[in-house]
């Protein structure tokens, strides 16, 4: 069996109602690995952010070429604001055990953009199907609880541009009433650069102009997605 083959398709999420883009999800904080033994098998959960599948395989395989001596390299990644692209692998492993198993601690988590890989150096004892089961799933416990758990944001950009002697204390001000200030571009006049969740956006233009005086008007300048809270 190829490779290729052996890559499973998770759910896809879908429904019979009006299709709506979240602007809301959760991942991991950052990227990270930590190992746990079982039965002296050591296993080795590997996670990173990404955002393609690509960026997923190209992972497993780097992992594959750098610890090219352990027995297994089983992996599972979810993709997307809505979570749409999950896929996962046992890599040899008996069918079920490893890749389907760690993709379920990445939906329970309520994870995306996300690759978890787990490595195993067959320490000479069997672990039998539950065994493997909970030594893979842990692995990925393990991974999530060392690297820690964010929110992204979808979020509105808005530029302001302002005299350099009150651009300081305008940031200042906007950041303690919960704006993120996205970038800050000294040029001829100071430019801010704004992120505001939908429910901050009808109430900006006010804002700019308490903290302005007047005169100031923010410009929309697209979307993004930032890291908030979870």
């Amino acid at each position: 069996m190829s490779r290729q083959s052996e890559w499973l398709t998770g759910r896809s999420p879908g429904n019979n109602g009006p299709v709506t883009s979240p602007t809301r999800y959760r991942t991991i904080a950052a990227d990270g690995e930590v190992d746990i033994e079982v039965k002296r098998s050591r296993f080795r959960c590997t996670l990173a952010r990404v955002s393609t599948e690509e960026e997923a395989r190209e992972l497993i395989e780097a992992l594959r070429k750098e610890h090219w001596e352990a027995a297994h390299h089983c992996s599972a990644f979810v993709l997307g604001p809505d979570a749409q692209i999950q896929r996962s692998s046992d890599d040899g492993e008996p069918a079920g055990t490893a890749g389907a198993p760690m993709l379920e601690v990445l939906r329970g988590q309520e994870l995306t953009d996300v690759v978890a890989v787990v490595t195993r150096w067959f320490g000479g004892v069997l672990l039998g199907t539950g065994g493997l089961i909970r030594a893979y799933s842990d692995a990925v416990r393990a991974g999530v609880e060392h690297v820690g758990v964010i929110a992204r944001q979808l979020v509105e950009e808005y530029t302001v541009e302002l005299d350099h002697a009150v651009a300081g204390k305008v940031e200042a001000d906007l950041r303690a009433r919960g704006v993120q200030v996205l970038d800050v571009e000294y040029a001829a006049a100071a430019r801010l650069r704004l992120g505001i969740t939908p429910e901050q956006a009808p109430d900006l233009a006010d804002l700019i102009s308490e903290l302005t005086g007047g005169g100031v008007e923010p410009v929309q300048a697209g979307t993004s997605w930032v890291d908030v809270p979870a």
